[in-house]
């Protein structure tokens, strides 16, 4: 896990904008048009990637292999399914417990939502890849319970990745006889993560959450800032994760993704 962090480190915004602006100066010695030429790319690659509207160019692909759930009704589901996103370590204000992040929130509340719509167990997905005491799905279901007044039915603990969420995950609900569920996780997520889940053998029903490529643009959107470099980092790792299922995996017949 640490080496796989540190490559996904090298290979995002911005640390991988500031590796090849840095190649470009050691190179200006030697190569006085290509160093500067490098350097100077980098740096407006970075900045584009920091504004929203330029964060768009990897978000709205992605978003546009899935699409919202329009109704609950005449999907078979069995059961929702909820991925973990990360979490906030020590939260004072829940008495230093583990609260999940904004990611994971988002991903709860409409996997309440879709509960309340269709009265389905929930499994929640994730384990501790950040190497904490306590899983993100134990995190995941205090939030729903204490938050929601919520149950959640099964916890997959022990999953690292979104492969193993799938797997463990496929293997719990065959165990209690369902193979056909509502997946929730963001709209950038979804097309791999219904893939991988998919692969694994289970039936997906995509419910995804938080689009944001529809989100009109404002003169804001084309200033860089955190906002914008947030969400290229996460759509460049979607891609990323495109690429690295397809080779683990072999042909794209074969190929989760």
């Amino acid at each position: 896990m640490i080496a796989t962090n540190i490559l996904g480190a090298l290979l995002l915004p911005p640390l991988n904008c500031i590796v090849l602006c840095a190649i470009g100066l050691v190179l200006r010695a030697r190569h006085p048009r290509l160093g500067p030429t490098l350097s100077m790319a980098a740096l407006v690659t970075l900045v584009i990637l920091s504004t929203v509207a330029g964060s768009q160019l990897l978000v709205a692909p992605l978003e546009m292999r899935t699409h919202a759930l329009g109704s609950v009704k005449n999907t078979r589901a069995q059961a929702i399914v909820v991925l973990g996103g990360g979490r906030i370590a020590d939260a004072p204000e829940y008495g230093n417990k583990d609260r999940p992040s904004e990611h994971t929130l988002a991903r709860i509340v409409y996997a309440a939502r879709l509960h309340r719509q269709t009265g389905l167990p929930i499994l929640m997905t994730g384990g501790a890849p950040d190497g904490a005491p306590e899983a993100e799905a134990a995190t995941m279901a205090r939030a729903m319970l204490d938050d929601f007044a919520i149950p959640v039915r099964w916890l997959e603990q022990q999953s690292n990745t979104t492969a193993e969420n799938a797997a463990m995950t496929a293997t719990i609900l065959r165990a209690a006889g369902i193979e056909r569920i509502l997946l929730v996780t963001e709209a950038m997520h979804m097309p791999r993560a219904k893939a991988i889940f998919e692969h694994s053998g289970l039936d997906v029903v995509a419910a995804p959450t938080v689009f944001l490529s529809g989100e009109r643009l404002t003169f804001f959107s084309f200033l860089p800032g955190g906002e914008g470099l947030q969400r290229s980092h996460f759509a460049l790792h979607e891609w990323l994760g495109f690429c690295w299922y397809r080779l683990r995996y072999g042909s794209a017949s074969q190929s989760p993704v």
